[in-house]
C-alpha cells in the first residue's frame, strides 16, 4: 500500500493523545474487573486495593481517557476542517505531558494514600472540592485540568479563527467550550446538600447529556464525511437538527436528577417530560448514520472505522436513549434510582455514545497518522472481531445489571413491610454479578483484540497480492 503523507503535519500530535487514551482505557477495564470480583468476593484485592479506591480509579480513568480521546480527535480534526496547521503544535505536546503526568500522579495518590489524608495533603481545607462522586480529584488536579483545558481551547480556537469555519469544527468548539465551563461547577461545594447536588449535576449531567453530545455529533459527522463521501451540506443539516434536539432535551432533562433531592415538585414534570424526549436526538443520530452509509458515494477502504461509527449510533440510542428512558419517569425513578438499573444505563450509555465514537475516530485517524489510508485487511478483521467482542460482552453485562436492578427493586424498594436490607439484597444478586463478571472478561478480550490489530501485519493472501 502506498505511503501517505499528512497534509497538515501538526495533526501528528493526535497520535500521542490516542495512544494514551487506549492505555488508560485498558487500565479502566482492569479496575472494572477488580470491582466486579469485589462484588462477589468482598475482600478480593485487599489490602492492596479497596473497593472505594478501585471505584474512584475506574470512574476517573473513564473521564480522563475520554478527555484524551476528545483532545486527540480535536487536534486531528480541526487542522483538516480549518485547512490550516495547528496554531501551536508545541503547546499541544506540552499539554499532553502535563495532563498525563498530573493524571498519573492523581491515580497513584488514590491507590497509595487514604482519601482523607490525600485531601489534607492537597489543600482541600483551603477550598473544599473533594469527596463527590466522579469529582474526587484533589484541588491541584482540578486546577491543572482547568489550566490544560483553557490552553487546549486557546490552541484549537486560534486554529479555527485563522482558517476555514465549518459546521463540524464550530459544533466541536461549542461542545468543548461547554465542557470546560461546566467543569467550573466542580469547584462549588456548598454546605447546603440540595444546592450541592444541583451544582454536581450541572457538571455530570450537562457533560454527558449536554456538551458531550455536541462533541459526539461532530466527531461522528466527521468520520461519516470522510468514509462515505456524502455532500457536507447534507451532513450539516442532520448535525444541526441533532444538536438542537440534544441541547433542548438535555438541558431541561437535568430535572430528572432533581426529583428527590429537595427541589420544588414541578421538577417531576419538567424532568419526566423532557427526559422522555432525550431518546429523540439519539434516534435521529441512528437514522443519520444509516442514511449516510446508504447514500455513500465511495467505498472507503477503512471498513472498521465505518463499523465503529454505525455501531456508535445504534448503541448510543440503546444505552443513552432506550435504557435511559426505561427509568427516567419520576414514578419509576422513585424505585430505581441508585440501583443496578442505573448502572446498566450508565455502562451502555457511556460505551455506546462516547467510547465508540472515540474508537471510531481513532480507527479512522490512526492509519493516516501511520502513513496509510487504512489498515490491511487482516488488521481490520481483527479490529472488527474486537468490536463485536466488546459490544456483545457489554450487552451481556448490561442485561445482567438490568436483571440485578429489577430484582433489587422487587426485594428492597417495593415492599412496604419486611423489605430486605441492602446487604441481604446484594446476596440475592450474586447470580447476576457472576454473569456481569463474565461479560467483563469478554470485554477485556475484545479490547485486547482491538489493541492487537494495531500490530497485525498483512495476511499471506495480501502479501502474495
Amino acid at each position: 500500500m502506498q505511503a501517505l503523507t499528512l497534509k497538515y503535519q501538526s495533526q501528528s500530535v493526535a497520535k500521542y493523545y490516542f495512544i494514551a487514551a487506549l492505555a488508560l482505557f485498558t487500565g479502566q477495564i482492569v479496575f472494572g474487573l477488580t470491582l466486579g470480583l469485589q462484588y462477589i468476593i468482598g475482600d478480593f484485592g485487599t489490602p492492596f486495593v479497596y473497593f472505594n479506591q478501585a471505584r474512584m480509579v475506574h470512574t476517573n480513568l473513564l473521564i480522563v481517557w475520554l478527555l484524551f480521546g476528545f483532545m486527540g480527535a480535536a487536534y486531528y480534526l480541526i487542522p483538516e476542517e480549518a485547512e490550516t496547521e495547528l496554531y501551536s503544535p508545541k503547546l499541544a505536546l506540552a499539554l499532553f505531558w502535563i495532563f498525563l503526568v498530573a493524571g498519573a500522579l492523581t491515580i497513584v495518590g488514590y491507590l497509595t494514600v487514604p482519601y482523607a489524608k490525600l485531601a489534607e495533603l492537597t489543600g482541600n481545607d483551603l477550598l473544599m472540592t473533594m469527596g463527590r462522586e466522579f469529582l474526587e480529584q484533589p484541588l491541584p488536579t482540578k486546577v491543572g485540568i482547568v489550566v490544560v483545558a483553557l490552553a487546549f481551547l486557546f490552541n484549537i480556537t486560534m486554529t479555527v479563527l485563522k482558517g476555514r469555519k465549518t459546521s463540524i469544527a464550530l459544533v466541536l468548539l461549542l461542545g468543548l467550550w461547554g465542557l470546560a465551563v461546566m467543569f467550573l461547577f466542580s469547584f462549588v461545594n456548598p454546605s447546603n446538600l440540595v444546592r450541592d447536588k444541583m451544582y454536581w449535576w450541572f457538571v455530570v449531567h450537562l457533560w454527558v447529556e449536554g456538551t458531550w453530545e455536541l462533541i459526539l455529533g461532530s466527531l461522528l459527522a466527521f468520520v461519516l464525511v470522510k468514509t462515505t463521501g456524502v455532500d457536507r451540506e447534507v451532513i450539516d443539516k442532520w448535525l444541526y437538527v441533532i444538536i438542537a434536539l440534544a441541547l433542548v432535551t438535555g438541558i431541561l432533562g437535568t430535572g430528572h436528577h432533581f426529583y428527590f433531592i429537595g427541589t420544588p415538585e414541578y421538577w417531576k414534570w419538567i424532568g419526566s417530560i423532557f427526559s422522555a424526549m432525550e431518546p429523540i436526538p439519539f434516534f435521529a443520530m441512528t437514522m443519520f448514520a444509516f442514511n449516510m452509509v446508504q447514500r455513500r458515494r465511495r467505498e472507503h477502504p477503512n471498513q472498521a472505522a465505518m463499523l465503529w461509527a454505525v455501531g456508535c449510533s445504534v448503541m448510543g440510542f440503546l444505552g443513552a436513549g432506550l435504557w435511559g428512558f426505561i427509568h427516567t419517569l419520576s414514578a419509576v425513578n422513585y424505585y430505581t434510582h441508585g440501583t443496578q438499573v442505573t448502572a446498566a444505563h450508565g455502562h451502555l450509555a457511556f460505551y455506546g455514545a462516547y467510547v465508540m465514537v472515540v474508537l471510531a475516530l481513532i480507527s479512522y485517524a490512526m492509519p493516516m497518522l501511520r502513513g496509510r489510508e487504512a489498515n490491511n485487511r487482516r488488521a481490520q478483521n481483527i479490529e472488527m472481531w474486537g468490536f463485536w467482542l466488546m459490544t456483545l460482552s457489554m450487552g451481556v453485562m448490561v442485561l445482567a445489571l438490568t436483571g440485578a436492578g429489577i430484582l433489587q427493586v422487587w426485594l428492597q424498594r417495593i415492599p412496604t413491610e419486611n423489605a430486605m436490607s441492602f446487604m441481604a439484597t446484594q446476596d440475592q444478586l450474586n447470580f447476576f454479578y457472576w454473569i456481569r463478571l463474565g461479560g467483563g472478561v469478554g470485554f477485556l478480550a475484545g479490547l485486547v483484540a482491538h489493541l492487537w490489530s494495531f500490530f497485525a501485519g498483512p495476511g499471506a493472501d495480501e502479501q502474495a497480492a
